[in-house]
């Protein structure tokens, strides 16, 4: 018999410990997550009465791929156009309770006299709140819908981007073991370098690449590639100093720009709850019961940083940013707890080896603490804001009130705002793709070619062609017409707008002198620039034409999300079809009329034959009841049929169903002008009773609307598709044109 390698045997332990306590955890209805981290209490080498983990090696290295999975997880819920739709409120809210937590965090470390990373690390283990904890929260309470809610998650896409910062902050900070404000500097603007460049060369290449691949991405490669995607960039993300987390996230963050995103969400989901449940389960083996009695007080003082200041600097966030007291409290009690960041931080202090031992399982005992309190913080805040609102000077409530209201009268941004956040945007990204352009050409071309008097000729013009079309939008992108021609005709304004018009040139053409100065001397440099400008001026109108097809292909893919879920959810009624299933005694809609299991407001299906023993019943009544056994066919698209499986719990039945299909088909007429329909409802046109149908969709003029409201009059040329018996569709279509 063979020998089964300790890590085998050690994953056994985590997995089969992480099973009993997910579900105990569950009966008691409570976060998972927590029961993964007392799990790893268990079988951690602090406590015997269990078997232990023996190869804690082996389990770190698995915990980091968890990281890297849970990272890339939160990359594709992440999307950078969330970032870019995200209020000033969220905004706001966000750096103030992270920023003034931040630094209540680390002069807690001082206080406590601990070392200067252990207080960096802490304040940044404190600052980030748990994404995950507040969605469950919301949804058990039931409050996404109230404001307060969308102010929160707004903030809590600003505190994930605000801890991929601090990761890399913290990183550089412990590499020199202090504060050196040139390479703080210096890292941030690397980030943001790589973070533009990743994201732009992403969205122009990822999604076409899906595009020209469709016919070959089935579940398996979809889901290889989109692994082998993010393992690439954590690599790349590793190469360019930063941590291999880091790339997980920006990955995911790139997926979630495409139409592919949900699809490979649900593909990478049990990976990622297997690896996460290992990652999670190391976090509780790292716990000392010992060290938890020992810091029980920073453990005490961390939580009421989370429970009350937290909250208090978020609300202050939310009042600055206009908000009333009692959504400002709401938003403010939401933010109380720390999460998944929380544990990354803590780890990369552990892999950097520059935090002292007790430090990881203090953050692990905050983060259980305020992982409980979380549902009462948010189911409080009304009462709290209530009291509040009650018991502070009637002058102040007056103030916050008329600040309130002259803070959210300023809806629109300014001529000048909106111009110069185009020009800073259109700035940082040609900056970025001129410069990488000019690295890349320098880096791969100069060594395919020997020295020669005419390889560094090649070089400068290859790379000039490459970035001709960037150096055009650098410079001479208008922006926002209407703004631009607003500024144009206020004379006051002209000079500034010069300015910024003659700033962007001269970047160009900084550029340009860059390239032939790396190659040349100086004064050749010159003679470069002259000679590029004539090249410019006699190619404009081409280069311009070369940049815009870059650019539309740019907006295509950029947009290609959004418009597969607005055609998603106008989907032609011809895109479904039948499917049959056969109903289980356990099922939730047996012994329900179908007019309260609302399937088309709920699902978009609908059931067109129920057949019963011997007997068949076509287009069943509103108030036609389902039994057990009872076999149904529903026409539904392959979303909409799967949606409604998984909630009837059963299984697609594997006999042949007795009722011949042909009988029901799904057709469509278009209505004549001269039509007695016009006008008409279809609920009173009786066409469902006429035809035995149900009509499941309406064209009319662009518009297409599945299961349309049965009130809607009819109008002329309007496409109506229809469902049901096909003899009594073809008379009731032979009436209609006879009537016309």
């Amino acid at each position: 018999m063979g020998h089964v390698p300790e890590l085998i045997i050690d994953l056994a332990l985590i997995l089969g410990a992480a099973a009993v306590m997910t579900i105990i955890f569950k009966m008691l209805r409570q976060p998972v997550v927590l029961g993964y981290i007392i799990a790893g209490v268990l079988v951690g080498p602090y406590f015997n009465f269990f078997p232990t983990v023996v190869e804690s090696d082996g389990i770190k290295t698995w915990a980091e791929i968890g990281v890297i999975f849970l990272l890339f997880g939160l990359g594709l819920e992440f999307s950078f156009k969330k970032l870019l739709k995200v209020g000033n409120v969220a905004v706001i809210t966000s750096l103030m309770g992270v920023g003034m937590t931040f630094l209540i965090g680390y002069n807690v470390g001082t206080i406590l006299g601990w070392n200067m990373m252990d207080s960096l690390f802490m304040g940044g283990i404190l600052s980030i709140a748990s994404t995950t904890i507040i969605f469950r929260a919301f949804d058990e309470l039931g409050v996404k819908s109230q404001k307060f809610a969308g102010i929160v998650l707004g903030a809590l896409i600003i505190e994930d981007l605000v801890a991929v910062v601090l990761m890399v902050i913290l990183s550089t900070v412990s590499i020199s073991r202090s504060f050196q404000g040139a390479e703080m500097i210096f890292s941030i603007v690397k980030l943001i370098f790589f973070l533009v460049l990743w994201f732009v060369s992403g969205i122009f290449f990822l999604p076409t690449i899906f595009k020209r691949l469709k016919k070959y991405l089935n579940d398996e490669t979809l889901l290889v590639l989109s692994l082998s995607l993010c393992f690439l960039m954590v690599v790349l993300s590793s190469e360019a100093g930063f941590s291999p987390a880091l790339g997980a996230f920006i990955m995911g963050s790139i997926l979630a720009e495409t139409p592919k995103v949900e699809k490979i969400e649900q593909l990478v989901q049990s990976v990622k709850n297997l690896f996460g449940a290992i990652f999670f389960v190391s976090v509780g083996m790292l716990l000392d019961p010992h060290m938890l009695m020992q810091y029980a007080l920073p453990i005490i003082i961390s939580t009421f940083v989370l429970l009350i200041g937290k909250p208090i600097f978020a609300t202050i966030g939310a009042l600055f940013a206009g908000q009333p007291i009692k959504v400002a409290i709401q938003t403010g009690m939401s933010l109380s707890q720390i999460g998944e960041f929380s544990f990354i931080i803590a780890t990369l202090g552990v892999t950097l080896n520059v935090t002292s031992d007790f430090l990881y399982p203090v953050a692990v005992a905050v983060s259980v603490i305020t992982t409980f309190t979380t549902p009462y913080m948010i189911g409080l805040s009304g009462k709290m804001s209530d009291w509040v609102t009650l018991n502070i000077p009637v002058k102040w409530r007056n103030r916050l009130y008329k600040y309130s209201q002259g803070t959210q009268q300023v809806t629109e941004a300014s001529d000048w705002k909106k111009l110069i956040r185009f020009y800073l945007i259109n700035t940082l990204i040609f900056s970025v793709i001129n410069i990488s352009i000019i690295l890349l050409a320098d880096r791969f071309l100069a060594p395919f070619f020997e020295e020669s008097e005419w390889k560094n000729l090649f070089i400068v013009s290859l790379t000039l062609l490459l970035i001709a079309p960037f150096l055009y939008a650098l410079a001479f992108r208008r922006g926002p017409s209407q703004s631009y021609a607003s500024i144009w005709t206020r004379p006051i304004y002209r000079g500034p707008l010069l300015a910024l018009i003659i700033s962007r040139i001269a970047l160009a053409i900084f550029f340009v002198g860059f390239v032939f100065a790396k190659y040349y001397s100086p004064f050749a440099a010159l003679i470069g620039v002259l000679v590029s400008a004539l090249f410019f001026i006699t190619q404009r109108h081409r280069i311009k034409r070369f940049y815009s097809r870059i650019e539309s292909q740019f907006l295509l893919n950029l947009h290609e999300r959004e418009r597969a879920q607005k055609e998603k959810q106008y989907l032609a009624p011809w895109d479904s079809h039948l499917t049959t299933f056969i109903l289980d005694a356990r099922s939730p809609i047996i012994g329900l009329p179908l007019s309260a299991m609302k399937l088309r407001e709920t699902f978009g299906i609908n059931i067109v034959i129920i057949e019963r023993g011997d007997h068949t019943i076509n287009i069943p009544r509103q108030d036609h009841v389902l039994y057990p056994n009872d076999i149904i066919s529903v026409i539904g698209t392959d979303e909409q049929l799967t949606a409604f499986k998984n909630y009837i719990t059963i299984s697609e039945t594997k006999i042949e169903s007795k009722t011949d299909s042909s009988q029901v088909g799904l057709h469509s007429f278009s209505i004549p002008e001269d039509s007695n329909l016009i006008g008409q409802t279809m609920r009173h046109s009786r066409m469902r009773e006429m035809c035995k149908g149900i009509v499941v969709g309406l064209e009319r003029d662009d518009q297409r609307i599945v299961n349309p409201d049965p009130d809607i009059p009819f109008e002329a040329d309007d496409v109506i598709w229809i469902v049901g018996s096909n003899k009594r569709i073809q008379i009731y279509l032979r009436n209609i044109l006879k009537n016309s």
